[in-house]
């Protein structure tokens, strides 16, 4: 080979290692998307280049690019939150970027091995009042807290479909955890979503605010409140769980695109034909059950305070449950005493 060749190739592999190492910081800045693209992109809801790395070329088809040039931009997108083939060895060392958070209750975090894990979605069902809701007000100041604390140092997004968020619960919880009320609720990003329509524009359009606001959680409260009161009878179910899965993946992937932990709460409904077992199953069917990476079951134990938590699947945490209790405080542990008077 000729120095001539050599120092060409060498060229080359400088110029592909300046391209690999480019970050773009704004959808205008990737490769093809000029002022028209990028208008056309937010309009759709992607306003991040990380939101852009999660799509798919048909996703972008409305914006009017051909498929190749789809492909290269979200490629190019991509190549900023290293979306690749990689060993095993080198996936064990990302996994270190996964982040834990505290539910509040020691008994739960140890269960989940630690926390409720970011880039994934975990799901709390139950009937009414088990305590799914006063789980996600807990949430959203524990994310707050330090990182030696339990917490993300960070901020929340609380889409809520039954209002039933309280800002009252948050005020008592922020003041249990040491956190002033007033910059608690300054942390919280709320919606209220008043359709399933406009439940999913919501999360569609959410990128630009996960990003600027440092958002470490991404509450859907309920999940499935409004497809099952809109999408009736066995002829709607196949386009409601269309819809679900659709909405379910576009929640994954802002967990995965920003590194923030997903939680949704889900309704149940009673199968009168089981005779054995828990006749209660979540609404969602297959599509939620499996997209949602983790699935906890919640119930009364008691009339008080004391509720019960079941891990029912998950990835690598076996089944296993543990108590806890919702009080004036917010999620607690229960004491040895109580729970020998329980017995008692």
């Amino acid at each position: 080979m000729s120095e001539d060749q050599e120092m060409s190739e060498d060229q080359d592999t400088k110029q592909e290692n300046e391209i690999k190492e480019i970050k773009y910081k704004f959808i205008e800045d990737l490769p093809g998307v000029g002022p028209a693209t990028s208008k056309k992109l937010r309009n759709l809801g992607y306003n991040t280049v990380e939101a852009v790395a999660m799509a798919t070329a048909r996703e972008l088809e409305p914006v009017g690019v051909g498929e190749k040039k789809a492909f290269s931009i979200i490629a190019a997108a991509r190549s900023v939150i290293g979306v690749n083939f990689i060993r095993a060895d080198e996936l064990l060392k990302l996994s270190k970027d996964v982040l834990k958070l505290t539910t509040g209750s020691k008994a739960i975090d140890n269960i989940l091995s630690g926390g409720l894990e970011s880039q994934t979605i975990t799901e709390f069902y139950g009937e009414y009042g088990s305590g799914k809701s006063q789980i996600c007000h807990q949430l959203c100041v524990t994310v707050q807290l330090p990182v030696e604390r339990g917490g993300l140092d960070g901020a929340a997004l609380y889409v809520d479909t039954e209002n039933t968020f309280r800002l009252e619960r948050i005020v008592q919880i922020s003041n249990h955890l040491g956190i002033k009320p007033e910059e608690a609720v300054k942390k919280i990003i709320y919606a209220e979503a008043y359709t399933s329509d406009h439940q999913m524009f919501l999360l569609e359009n959410a990128d630009q605010i996960i990003k600027d606001n440092n958002i470490k959680i991404i509450i859907v409260d309920s999940l499935t409140s409004h497809f099952r009161s809109e999408y009736i009878g066995r002829e709607m179910l196949a386009r409601r769980q269309q819809k679900l899965n659709k909405h379910m993946h576009k929640l994954i992937a802002l967990a995965r695109a920003f590194n923030t932990v997903a939680v949704v709460t889900n309704q149940v409904m009673s199968k009168p034909d089981v005779f054995f077992g828990n006749a209660l199953h979540p609404i969602g069917g297959h599509i939620v059950g499996h997209t949602s990476n983790t699935r906890i079951f919640l119930r009364r134990a008691s009339r008080g305070p004391v509720r019960i938590a079941r891990i029912v699947s998950s990835p690598y945490l076996p089944e296993a449950e543990e108590i806890f209790k919702v009080t004036e405080n917010g999620i607690e542990d229960v004491s040895e005493e109580e729970k020998l008077s329980k017995k008692r």
